[in-house]
């Protein structure tokens, strides 16, 4: 595909309302990502006051694998610099190089999902349900809403595919894309406090 420039389009020109709109959605994605972070907050916390209500099952120390969730973590934050890359093409105006970033995004971050998959049906057919203790409750509650954002994120990254590929790089696009950046490396932010108070802390309690 060739390369298309960023453009503000025919229907912008002229029309400074349009850069106040843009204001507006962005102001508006900051505050669903502070209502997102009160989220995580209220998760943490309930994980910090269960994490060491066992109920005699099994604990953090003898259910983490730390190299398995250390791969987990790089591919996600090889998917944030994927994603740096693809913005980087985008305020060059080369939209091949763009969806070729977001492509490298969507499958380093299936491969991050599929892990977290494995692990939660490993830890199932172990035994180690949410429903076996209180700590479990919270681990499942926290690590699986994390998951639930980044299922939602691939989605919204095949749906910007599709809108780069037919429409280009027209100014409603990258500004899609720009939000969509901010919520791809907020994901990065909250896992990297997941793989710090849940799984490290876990081991080595």
């Amino acid at each position: 595909m060739a390369a298309t420039a960023v453009h503000s389009g025919p229907t912008v020109a002229g029309h400074p309302e349009h850069h106040d709109m843009e204001a507006i959605r962005s102001l508006g994605f900051w505050m669903y990502l502070m209502s997102d972070l009160i989220i995580f907050a209220a998760l943490f916390a309930t994980y910090v006051v269960l994490s060491h209500n066992f109920a005699g099952g099994p604990t953090g120390k003898e259910l983490f694998d730390l190299s398995f969730v250390l791969i987990e973590t790089m591919l996600l934050l090889c998917s944030s610099a994927a994603y740096g890359l693809a913005m980087t093409a985008m305020h060059a105006g080369d939209a091949r190089r763009v969806l070729l970033g977001l492509g490298l995004t969507f499958l380093l971050g299936l491969g991050f999902l599929s892990m977290e998959v494995h692990e939660f049906a490993k830890f199932i057919h172990e035994g180690a349900g949410p429903q076996r203790s209180a700590f479990l409750s919270a681990f499942f509650t926290l690590v699986g809403t994390h998951g639930a954002h980044v299922t939602f994120g691939m989605v919204w990254i095949v749906v910007m595919l599709a809108q780069v590929s037919r429409k280009g790089l027209t100014a409603p696009v990258a500004g899609r894309l720009t939000r969509l950046g901010m919520f791809w490396h907020f994901l990065d932010v909250v896992w990297i406090g997941v793989f710090s108070v849940v799984y490290l802390m876990g081991v080595l309690q």
